[in-house]
Parts: structure tokens; C-alpha cells; sequence
């Protein structure tokens, strides 16, 4: 009969569920690589039930994983919540978010209601721009942390997940055929565009600008009219919307999302939202 589950243990398995990987688990908990391992076995053990499988790309989970991970999730934060509740250390202050336009609607939305939720006590303050003013916002110290946009590969922050770089279009559109391409991009600063830019320069493509001026819905709007074509992660491109793999627009490469904090002095309320991020931001593999 199980009688209780050891917290620490249900934490290195969502870690290592998330990161997909004991070697990322271990990096995150500051734990060595075996002993991430025994205490997943020993959870298994407790559990009887086989939690992981391992595949070409790491650790995939069972059934019985993918059962017991939301429940984990939810048994830490509540954990977490009574800890800091109960010992009168609940996390209050301000903080200082810096996320780029088009993930603040999409990937960040559910972190920043549980942060909300879970510290009611921080004053949260949204600045959105593109990952390179984010950046320099960052090194300033005008912001707290930032979650950045890179082309995929060595950092200076923390990846938090890599995502492919898609074209995207109307559904049934035909901007896509049109020539010189008709190009929107929510800002001339927008990380994505050197990329873009050196893709149709590449490929030979002759393109034009429709509307660039750092609002994502209205750059949306002319992507949704058929005006132009746009460029996105693949997670975050609306319903809607077509990813487009015509042969005729030029690859493009893969982008990770970073999370990025000051290389000193990290105020509690910024450290909890990076703690946050990382439990509940799915961690991917780089998409196919």
C-alpha cells in the first residue's frame, strides 16, 4: 500500500518529464545524473508502475507518467504554496517581466496566471518588445528578467524549449504566390528578421514590406486579409492561420526560447517567476 509520495522525488521526475532528459534533470536540480536516476527509480518503485521510456530523443513518458504528471505539478505547487504560506515567507515585492509580443498571448499567458495566483503579494509589471530590446532592457536593469528569442545554439541564458521558425499565411490565401513577397513583421527589430531576411536574400526571392510597426495584432490582421505572409514559431500561430511549406519560400531556421535573469542580485520575485517558468512552460524537442 502507498502511504505518501516524497516530494523531492515527484519533483525530479516532473524536471526530468519536462526537460525530457536525466542529464537536464540533473543540470536543473543541481543533482548528479545518478542520482536523479535512483530517485526515479525509487518513485517507480513506490508507484509500481514504470514511469519512463527512453527513445531515440530521451525520456518518453508512459501512461502511467503522463497520468502522474499533472498531479505532480499540482501536488508542488501546492507544496510550495504551504511552504511559503505557513513559514511566512510568501514571495512579495515587484517584478519586472520582459516578453516578446508574440509569446505574451500564447506560450506565457498560463505562467503568468499561475504566477499571479500563486503570489498574490508581487506586483507584476508586463513590458513587451522584441528579444534584442528585451536584451538591452535586461543589461540596463529596467526589467528583472526576460524571456529572448534566439536562433537555436550556445546562449547565455536558459533554454527553456526550440520551436521551428514556419511561414505563415491566410488559409487558402495567395499572398505566398505573389512576387515580390509580400512580407509583414512586427517590428524592424523583431529577432526573426535578420533570419528571414538572409532566407529570401538566399533564396533568390524578391520581397517587399507591408506593415512593420511593433503591434503583433496588426500585423496579424494583414497575414488573417491575405495582404501579406508573416513569420511565427509554430506554437504560437493561431488556429486560423496557415503554416506554409511551399517549396518556393526558403527554409527557415529553428528558434529557442530562452529565459534570461541579471548575472547578479536576482530579487526573490524574480527568481520565483523563473521557478515558475520552468515547471510549467512544456519543454519540447526541436520540432520535426
Amino acid at each position: 500500500m502507498i502511504r505518501d509520495l516524497d516530494t523531492t522525488f515527484v519533483r525530479t521526475f516532473v524536471t526530468a518529464a519536462e526537460k525530457a532528459s536525466m542529464t537536464g534533470a540533473a543540470n536543473a536540480l543541481n543533482l548528479t545524473q545518478g542520482a536523479v536516476s535512483q530517485q526515479i527509480k525509487r518513485l517507480e518503485e513506490v508507484l509500481g508502475q514504470t514511469l519512463f521510456e527512453r527513445d531515440r530523443r530521451g525520456l518518453k513518458l508512459t501512461r502511467s507518467g503522463e497520468r502522474l504528471l499533472d498531479k505532480g505539478r499540482r501536488l508542488l505547487q501546492l507544496n510550495d504554496e504551504i511552504i511559503a504560506e505557513m513559514g511566512g515567507k510568501a514571495v512579495a515585492g515587484q517584478v519586472r517581466i520582459g516578453v516578446p509580443y508574440d509569446l505574451v498571448g500564447t506560450l506565457l499567458q498560463p505562467v503568468l496566471k499561475t504566477y499571479a495566483e500563486a503570489c498574490p503579494q508581487v506586483e507584476i509589471s508586463l513590458v513587451c518588445a522584441s528579444s534584442p530590446e528585451l536584451a538591452a532592457a535586461l543589461t540596463a536593469g529596467t526589467i528583472d528578467l526576460a524571456v529572448i528569442e534566439e536562433r537555436a545554439g550556445p546562449t547565455a541564458g536558459e533554454c527553456l524549449l526550440v520551436d521551428r521558425l514556419v511561414w505563415v499565411g491566410a488559409r487558402g490565401g495567395l499572398a505566398r504566390l505573389k512576387r515580390p513577397l509580400p512580407v509583414s513583421m512586427v517590428a524592424d527589430t523583431c529577432a526573426f528578421r535578420p533570419e528571414v531576411l538572409a532566407a529570401l536574400s538566399g533564396h533568390g526571392l524578391d520581397w517587399r514590406t507591408v506593415f512593420e510597426n511593433g503591434n503583433i495584432d496588426a500585423t496579424t490582421a494583414t497575414v488573417r486579409s491575405d495582404l501579406a505572409v508573416t513569420t511565427w514559431l509554430a506554437s504560437t500561430v493561431p488556429a486560423d492561420l496557415d503554416i506554409l511549406s511551399d517549396a518556393d519560400l526558403p527554409a527557415l531556421p529553428n528558434f529557442a526560447i530562452n529565459l534570461h535573469l541579471p548575472k547578479h542580485g536576482v530579487e526573490p520575485a524574480a527568481r520565483e517567476f523563473a521557478r515558475h517558468i520552468r515547471e510549467r512552460l512544456a519543454w519540447r524537442p526541436v520540432a520535426a
